[in-house]
C-alpha cells in the first residue's frame, strides 16, 4: 500500500485496506508470482485507484470502558451468588 501510495502521490492513508486486499488475492489466485516490474506497477496502480477519503471521527481512544458502579465485582460463581444474596420466592 505504501509503495502504490507513492507511485500515485497519495497518502497510504487515503487507500483502501479491503481493496487493497481484495486485489492481492484476485492476483495470487490469477498465478500473480511473477516478479515483472510492468506487471507489479499495473498492481500497485490498481490499488492506488479508489480514493478513501480522510473520515473525521474514526479514531478509537485506548481506554478502558469500565463505569464505577455502585454493586461490588461478581468474584464468586453466579449460582453461589444468586443463593447468597436474595431470598427466594416463597408460594
Amino acid at each position: 500500500m505504501a509503495q502504490a501510495a507513492l507511485l500515485a502521490d497519495q497518502i497510504p492513508r487515503q487507500l483502501g485496506f479491503t481493496h487493497t486486499v481484495q486485489i492481492w488475492i484476485s492476483w495470487q489466485q490469477q498465478g500473480g508470482g511473477t516478479r515483472d516490474a510492468v506487471v507489479i506497477r499495473a498492481l500497485l496502480v490498481l490499488i492506488a485507484e479508489p480514493r478513501v477519503s480522510l473520515r473525521r471521527g474514526r479514531i478509537e481512544p485506548r481506554t478502558l470502558k469500565r463505569r464505577l458502579k455502585s454493586y461490588p465485582l461478581l468474584t464468586k460463581p453466579r449460582r453461589l451468588a444468586q443463593e447468597n444474596g436474595r431470598p427466594k420466592k416463597q408460594r
